[in-house]
């Protein structure tokens, strides 16, 4: 086969498995979409994301990567193999080398192997001989939240045998805006959880969605639609159908009385955090 074919073929294969990627990737999303609970969220990234960019399994950090604190999250058998090798093995695994060195040197959030970030240091590494004995893998993709500061936040994707491609790391990066998009729905939904009372009856024409209580929450923020839009990755001309499904579902015409409405619904905080018939004093 000549050059020019085979590079011809070669493209038309990694079309076709980008492709079949970004349909994953979709329904990844859509499914996010539509999670209530924020806890189940990275969960559900983490049983998707290792097959789409080339890996087996994956651990998450939402908030830190040091030794001694940071939520580590990672498929029941992995935690249980880290479990059996005690605190030492799991401080060395949170510690994410080469990764948080490597992310801590400039703002660059695109993703890397460690074999790149590490060069020859990483097959000797301390990191790496965990891996190999408690998971079994011997390759690790850093894949960040693309708008993470220090300390960095996002996964970390393992697999064995070859490295990851060069393929598998450039879809790994047209990942990253999804993960972010499901790392905001988590925290607003927590927000929602925090602040929000019971409610003393339901809406008219039914619960919102957890998309639609995003915008509400970001509705009592008093942003623009382009705002909301920017903040979860969508355009404006859905932000307004989400605020129209909004209005028809708690029986309200404009922002205010939305606002108001979700209020005594108990679906939002009221200003200062107490429900609206809290009494003062």
């Amino acid at each position: 086969m000549g050059t020019t074919a085979y590079a011809d073929n070669r493209r038309a294969t990694v079309a076709q498995g980008l492709g079949g990627a970004y349909e994953r990737m979709l329904s990844v999303a859509v499914a996010a979409l539509h999670e209530r609970e924020p806890e189940r969220l990275w969960p559900l990234m983490a049983s998707a994301l290792p097959g789409l960019c080339g890996g087996e399994t994956l651990i998450y950090k939402l908030d830190d990567w040091s030794e001694s604190k940071g939520t580590v999250g990672m498929s029941p058998g992995v935690a249980a193999a880290f479990d059996r090798r005690g605190d030492e093995a799991l401080g060395l695994l949170r510690a994410g080398y080469p990764f948080a060195h490597h992310y801590a040197a400039d703002d660059d959030r695109t993703p890397v192997t460690a074999r790149r970030a590490a060069g020859r240091a990483w097959q000797s590494s301390p990191t790496a001989r965990l891996i190999a004995d408690t998971m079994g893998v011997d390759h690790v993709l850093g894949l960040p939240l693309s708008r993470s500061a220090a300390p960095v936040t996002g996964c970390l994707v393992y697999r064995s045998g070859s490295d990851f491609t060069d393929d598998h790391v450039r879809l790994a990066q047209r990942l990253q805006p999804l993960l972010a998009a499901v790392d905001q729905q988590r925290q607003l939904l927590e927000r929602w959880r925090a602040t929000a009372v019971t409610p003393r009856e339901p809406p008219e024409a039914g619960a919102l969605t957890p998309r639609e209580t995003t915008v509400l929450l970001l509705l009592t923020d008093a942003l623009t639609a382009a705002a909301i839009g920017r903040r979860l990755g969508i355009s404006s001309r859905t932000v307004h159908k989400h605020v129209e499904n909004i209005y028809r579902k708690l029986g309200t015409r404009d922002r205010i009385s939305t606002v108001l409405r979700a209020q005594q619904l108990g679906l939002v905080a009221t200003p200062g955090g107490l429900p609206d018939h809290a009494p003062s004093g």
